[in-house]
C-alpha cells in the first residue's frame, strides 16, 4: 500500500497496513467482511498479535514462532541478546528502518531498558492478553532462542476466548526445522480457520507436543503437561578475566529427561573488577547446540546472581554430561566486557525444569 516500505519492527504503521489489508479484503464481494483470519509466522506473528490488540476484526489468528512481550524476548531478566537481535537486525538494510527503531538500536544492544521500554511497549501484546478473546492457535518452536516458549505460554495461560497451543521442531536458531512437520502445522492451521471462518469441524487437542526429532507422531495433552526441577551443585572456586570461561559438568540421574520450563543458574561471586554481566550456557555432551542459555547484570563487588534460562524442550539421554558454562559472551549474548574485567565465581546450582515423563523417544 503507501507505507513506502519503512520497516518498524511491527509498530504502529505495521498495524495500519494490517487494518488497510482488512479492510481491502472485506470490500471484495466474494469474501465476507465478518469471517477473516490472520496467520503470520515470525515477524508476521507479531504483526498478527499486534493488530489484534489495535482492534484489526480478525475471526481467528495463527501466530507462529512470534513474542508476546517483546522486552522479555529480546532482553531478558534485562540484558540484551546482542547477538541475537545483531542477526535480526541484519534481515532489513537499515536505510529502510523506522527513524525511531533505529535510533532505539544502540540502547537496546547496550541493554538499556529504559530507553528502549517505550518502542517495546508499542510492539508488545502481553499487556492485553486477557482481554483477547479471538480464538488463537499459538505455535511455538521448542528449541528457538529468539523466541522461547514462554513467549506463547504466556498468550495460553491468559487468553480468554478459544485456544490451543502446538509447540514443534520449527523455529529460530538453533531449531531443526524439519520439512516434514509443516503439513502437520498447516493442517492444524486450516483445521482452526474451518472452525472459526467457516463453523465447520473440529479443532484438534488443546496443547500438541511434537517429539525430538519429528517422527510424525506428536503427543497431545488437555492440559499444560506436568514438570518437576532437577537441581545439582557444582562446586569449586576460579577466577574469570575478560575472554576466559568456566565450565563445571555432572551426570544426570534417573534415565532420559526432557526439559519444559524455566530453569535457572544461581551462582556467587565476589573480587568485582568492572565485570558488569554474566552469562551461562547449559550444554550436553554429543549434541551440537546448547539446551538452553540465560543471562544477568552483575553490581555490587559481591553477591548471588540467578541467570533464567530461556525455557527451551530438549532431550537430555540419558548418562549424558550436562555442562554450565559461565563467561561474559555467548552466541546468543555478544558484548563482552572491558579488558581488564575480572570476577570470582563459587558454587553454583544449576535448576532445570524438566517434563514429569518425556515425550520424545
Amino acid at each position: 500500500g503507501a507505507s513506502g516500505g519503512v520497516w518498524g519492527l511491527d509498530g504502529p504503521r505495521e498495524d495500519q497496513d494490517a487494518r488497510d489489508l482488512f479492510n481491502w479484503l472485506a470490500a471484495r464481494p466474494e469474501i465476507s467482511d465478518t469471517q477473516i483470519g490472520a496467520f503470520g509466522i515470525s515477524l508476521g506473528g507479531g504483526a498478527v498479535w499486534n493488530a489484534t490488540a489495535a482492534g484489526v476484526p480478525f475471526k481467528a489468528i495463527v501466530p507462529v514462532i512470534t513474542w508476546t512481550n517483546l522486552q522479555t524476548a529480546l532482553a531478558p531478566n534485562n540484558l540484551a541478546k546482542s547477538g541475537l537481535v545483531q542477526l535480526l537486525a541484519l534481515e532489513v538494510p537499515t536505510a529502510r528502518w523506522d527513524p525511531a527503531l533505529l535510533a532505539a538500536e544502540p540502547a537496546l544492544l547496550q541493554s538499556n531498558i529504559a530507553a528502549i521500554a517505550p518502542i517495546s511497549a508499542a510492539r508488545s501484546v502481553a499487556p492485553q492478553l486477557s482481554s483477547i478473546s479471538t480464538p488463537t492457535l499459538l505455535v511455538q518452536g521448542r528449541h528457538d532462542f529468539l523466541f522461547d516458549i514462554d513467549q506463547a505460554l504466556a498468550a495460553y495461560r491468559q487468553l480468554a476466548g478459544p485456544k490451543a497451543l502446538y509447540i514443534g521442531d520449527l523455529g529460530h536458531l538453533p531449531a531443526a526445522n524439519p520439512p516434514a512437520e509443516l503439513p502437520t502445522i498447516y493442517g492444524l492451521a486450516i483445521a482452526w480457520f474451518n472452525r472459526y471462518l467457516k463453523g465447520s469441524g473440529a479443532t484438534g487437542p488443546a496443547i500438541t507436543i511434537a517429539h525430538d526429532p519429528w517422527d510424525g507422531t506428536p503427543s497431545t495433552f488437555d492440559t499444560l503437561p506436568p514438570t518437576k526441577t532437577i537441581s545439582v551443585a557444582l562446586p569449586g572456586t576460579k577466577t574469570l578475566k575478560t575472554g576466559s570461561s568456566i565450565s563445571r559438568g555432572v551426570r544426570l540421574t534417573g534415565g532420559l529427561h526432557e526439559t519444559f520450563g524455566d530453569g535457572t543458574v544461581t551462582v556467587r561471586y565476589s573480587k568485582v573488577k568492572r565485570w558488569d554481566h554474566l552469562v551461562a550456557v547449559v550444554t550436553v555432551t554429543g549434541q551440537s547446540s546448547p539446551i538452553t542459555e540465560g543471562g544477568t547484570k552483575i553490581s555490587g563487588s559481591k553477591g548471588v546472581a540467578t541467570i533464567h534460562l530461556m525455557n527451551e524442550s530438549v532431550v537430555i539421554p540419558a548418562g549424558k554430561k550436562v555442562t554450565v558454562t559461565l563467561a561474559a559472551t555467548s552466541d546468543a549474548y555478544s558484548t563482552n566486557v572491558p579488558a581488564g574485567s575480572s570476577i570470582t565465581l563459587t558454587r553454583e546450582t544449576l535448576k532445570l525444569s524438566v517434563l514429569t515423563k518425556a515425550v520424545s523417544p
